[in-house]
């Protein structure tokens, strides 16, 4: 097992739990409905809500709800499927509110 101590590690801002690690940030630049968020290129202690097919700013895509998986606070999104080929980079990738995710240690 890698030594996380020490990590730069985002957590559920409502129960602490490890999500997401800074090494993992793609993107600081995205915009959700309630504000900035990044796009990790790996979330953990997760799980997904249903798959829909939703209009974004960027096109159409499917995406599922991300949800902390303590306590099922619902923290972003992950894209399953883009349709714009210049979009394709984000497929597999999780897009986590910043208001709903504190900085902690690994």
């Amino acid at each position: 097992m890698a030594d996380l101590m020490g990590s730069r590690a985002y957590c559920c801002f409502k129960c602490q739990n490890l999500v997401a690690f800074h090494d993992d940030i793609v993107s600081k630049d995205f915009q959700a409905s309630n504000g900035r968020a990044f796009l990790f290129s790996h979330a953990m202690n997760i799980f997904l809500g249903p798959k829909e097919d939703r209009q974004l700013m960027t096109g159409l895509h499917t995406v599922a709800d991300v949800y902390c998986s303590d306590c099922g606070e619902e923290l972003g999104w992950k894209y399953i499927k883009a349709y714009e080929e210049t979009q394709k980079y984000k497929e597999g990738k999780c897009v986590l509110e910043k208001f709903k995710i504190v900085l902690g240690n690994g």
